[in-house]
């Protein structure tokens, strides 16, 4: 089937009724439970995509594609977590009686069509394909081809858990092309696609950013960055730069800029190098290669997103210093300072613009399970009109449902 033809089907399937909650959350629960049956296929699929990736994309990335029956359970859970949340279609958000005794109410809908770009990571398949159906869309998923094998598994599945519930299965469609075609397709299909969210890379986003005629979230990149104030405790801020850097270096809330106060960097960062221990490639400006001497960091290196064991290391003069420095070099996902100065932290959480600002925390915990969304659709580094992990109420919009005895203007 064509894309063209798998987004007439979509937007056929979006303008029907809205399935009613209970519906939904059973057709959920089947999708996950045809999900955990489908294992065995699933887990062959994804070692075909393992086998072509190998030697083609880095090892970080081969464990982004990589499943095993420990993470297709966590993506049933992540299904089951979604069927669980309260449904927010239909729900009146305000509504106001004018003078003329029209009944003004504001109404959360679906957006309709919901098309996804994404890379490496099968599980997107299923997380999106949750949030979208519980949020009474319709979603067009079109991954990467390197985990094509591993989500048509998925998709299958979810497919057949909505058929026996005897749901519309075309609520989830994948689009079998995987060339460049595709992806200008569903950029450019206005009147099918309601709206578009990649999630991936920095050349996925900004193909998609600059090209899509149709309606586009920002989603994903993540130059995050940690600030470790000179107030910091020392033995947190090495746990918590740690977790941010190692816990899974591969996905798009993971540090990559690490900022420490020159009034601490003589005594900080012997100690973040010793910690370390040759587990993280550092990198870093003229200071940090004074005080621990690794390998100079490149202007453009605090542009970008390593996605690996690799950090760049930045000394400045205070907490202004760095909200200056993320205000030039952020991606907008999130940012941490390390401070026992309430000050600074308040200060720290005002002025920096991102879609998470955490005190004394990880940036690792930027993602929707943890903020108790379920799962997300994507991070949105936007403003307009998401921002940060996408859950259900960010793919609702609303309209104005008026009622009346009569009136006329």
């Amino acid at each position: 089937m064509t894309t063209l033809e798998i987004l007439q089907k979509a937007k056929a399937v979006s303008l029907s009724a809205a399935l009613p909650t209970d519906i939904k959350n059973n057709a959920l629960t089947a999708m996950a439970k045809a999900l955990l049956l489908a294992t065995n296929e699933i887990l062959a699929a994804n070692a075909i995509d393992m086998q072509n990736a190998k030697g083609k994309i880095s090892d970080t990335m081969l464990d982004r594609l990589m499943l095993n029956s420990d993470r297709i359970k966590a993506m049933a859970k992540g299904i089951e977590d979604v069927r669980d949340l309260p449904d927010n279609v239909g729900k009146v958000l305000s509504s106001h009686t004018l003078k003329n005794g029209l009944v003004v109410n504001k109404v959360a809908v679906p957006i309709g069509v919901v098309a996804i770009i994404y890379e490496s990571r099968p599980n997107v398949t299923s997380d999106a394909a949750a949030l979208a159906f519980k949020s009474g869309n319709v979603c067009v998923l079109r991954g990467g081809k390197e985990a094509f094998n591993s989500a048509k598994a998925i998709v299958n599945a979810l497919k057949k858990g909505l058929a026996e519930c005897g749901v519309n299965s075309d609520y989830v469609n994948l689009v079998e092309d995987t060339t460049r075609q595709s992806a200008n397709e569903l950029m450019t299909a206005r009147g099918l696609v309601d709206v578009l969210i990649p999630r991936g890379g920095k050349g996925l986003i900004q193909a998609c950013v600059e090209n899509a005629k149709v309606p586009c979230i920002e989603t994903g990149t993540g130059i995050c960055h940690i600030f470790v104030e000179k107030t910091a405790d020392f033995d947190m801020a090495l746990k918590i730069v740690d977790n941010a850097k190692t816990s899974r270096p591969s996905v798009c809330n993971a540090a990559e800029v690490l900022l420490v106060d020159k009034a601490i960097a003589n005594e900080f960062l012997p100690k973040l190098y010793e910690m370390f221990n040759g587990r993280v490639e550092l990198i870093g400006c003229k200071d940090t290669c004074g005080i621990i001497g690794v390998i100079p960091a490149w202007d453009e290196e605090f542009d970008t997103e390593f996605l690996d064991y690799k950090m760049a290391i930045k000394v400045v003069d205070g907490v202004s210093a760095a909200v200056e420095h993320i205000a030039s070099h952020s991606t907008h996902h999130s940012e941490s300072i390390i401070t026992s100065d309430e000050n600074a932290a308040n200060y720290f959480t005002a002025c920096v613009d991102s879609a998470a600002v955490y005190v004394n925390a990880s940036t690792r915990f930027t993602d929707g399970g943890e903020f108790g969304l379920g799962c997300e659709m994507g991070i949105s580094t936007q403003k307009l009109h998401a921002r940060g992990p996408m859950g259900l109420r960010e793919l609702n919009t609303y309209k104005y449902i008026i009622k009346g005895n009569g009136q006329v203007r």
